[in-house]
């Protein structure tokens, strides 16, 4: 199955949680339905990411990313590759080079869907990541290793994020929780 192929089955059936998700679920779906490059940073002004919030094993804290570019505290995400099996592989994959964790867990059903616009992303403006979020566990006693991407990275508890934390991060930490919660 390619990359593409497997994002369109992924959203036809991933269950929204609510209205605004549906819209965002549709959304992606057609963009998908009308360009065969839709998950290529090539593909202009949108296309489609793949992104993962880091929890550490016990669930108590999360891992952020203070963006290099967009100067925010963010969960670990980008661009999918050409070589990527699945979102959810991109979305682990891009979580462990950000990150530096070796034996992340991630759960191969996406927990939320955001669009948001970003600088510096093609030539045409506005351009928009359309982006697939994910959850993934780190081992126990996992260490992180900051990136290039990164200016900082950081645990942070799931009831403490750092000031200027932005609404998008905020619904999917809340979501990640959810989804977690009764889970090892």
């Amino acid at each position: 199955m390619t990359l593409h192929a497997d994002a369109r089955n992924v959203l036809a059936h991933w269950a929204a949680p609510d209205d605004e998700q549906e819209h965002l679920r549709v959304t992606y779906l057609a963009h998908l339905d009308a360009h065969t490059d839709a998950l290529s940073r090539e593909c202009h002004p949108d296309h489609l990411t793949a992104s993962a919030l880091i929890f550490s094993a016990d669930h108590a804290q999360v891992l952020l990313t203070l963006h290099h570019v967009i100067k925010r505290w963010l969960q670990t995400g980008g661009h999918c590759d050409p070589e990527d099996e699945s979102m959810s592989a991109a979305a682990l994959r891009e979580a462990h080079e950000e990150s530096g964790i070796p034996g992340l867990t991630i759960d191969p059903v996406p927990v939320l869907l955001s669009r948001h616009e970003v600088p510096r992303c093609g030539p045409i403006r506005p351009s928009h990541h359309l982006d697939v979020q994910y959850v993934a566990v780190a081992p126990a006693g996992a260490t992180h290793v900051i990136s290039e991407e990164s200016d900082a990275l950081e645990w942070f508890a799931v009831d403490e994020l750092p000031d200027g934390t932005d609404h998008s991060v905020r619904a999917l930490i809340a979501a990640s929780k959810t989804r977690l919660r009764g889970t090892p």
